[in-house]
């Protein structure tokens, strides 16, 4: 299913890069790569107060990229999943990183608003990351069971409130005694990823990195 979703969007998107349209089969262009590069963060931070152990981000969440991912998340603009694929497996660092976890585990979204939607945003560019990766397999192990409001129209402590028990994990076998990467597209207050850290240290998890695009 996902190789035919696939192969749909490159019919419906030929290969251009996200940020200037041109034509481009590695979808991301020199140019914009340049651009990018120059803005990029590649952070990596120590946490101590949740339940994931680090966190790690390529950008900051403003201007044009901010405008990307929106258009990726809210605007059905699928195709950029690739773009923003590139962008973190061109980054050393965060590659080196990776490569020393067992599983990446999209954060996910309710089924009836992937079904809306058409895709997950995360599970999309994290199933790009490890077909570069081969240390790394994709794990969809953690379900939505709680179709709340979106993050993004709550306050810092409804957030928390929100997405409490809005997360079961499908098949702890999986995660269990491993080290995870949890990727989300955006860090905002964390609240999202630290529920689901929460589940997956629960379920038997040994250490979690989350990786977002841009905080």
């Amino acid at each position: 299913m996902i190789k035919i979703l696939e192969k749909f969007f490159d019919i419906l998107f030929p290969p251009v890069c996200g940020f200037c349209g041109k034509i481009c089969m590695e979808y991301l262009c020199e140019n914009c790569k340049k651009e990018i590069d120059a803005k990029s963060i590649c952070k990596v931070e120590k946490i101590e107060d949740k339940y994931f152990d680090e966190m790690a981000y390529i950008m900051r969440y403003d201007g044009k990229f901010r405008d990307k991912i929106l258009l990726y998340k809210f605007k059905e603009e699928a195709y950029l999943y690739k773009t923003f694929a590139k962008i973190i497996l061109n980054s050393k660092k965060i590659c080196d990183i990776l490569k020393t976890y067992d599983i990446i585990v999209p954060v996910p979204i309710h089924k009836k608003r992937e079904r809306a939607r058409g895709y997950n945003q995360s599970g999309l560019i994290a199933r790009e990351i490890v077909k570069s990766i081969d240390e790394l397999k994709i794990a969809n192990v953690l379900k939505k069971v709680k179709n709340n409001p979106r993050q993004s129209s709550l306050d810092k402590q409804n957030r928390i409130e929100n997405v409490k028990n809005a997360y079961e994990i499908a098949n702890k076998e999986i995660i269990c005694n491993k080290k995870i990467i949890l990727f989300d597209d955006i860090y905002t207050t964390g609240a999202t990823v630290n529920e689901c850290s929460k589940v997956l240290k629960q379920n038997g998890a040994k250490y979690i990195l989350v990786l977002s695009l841009a905080k």
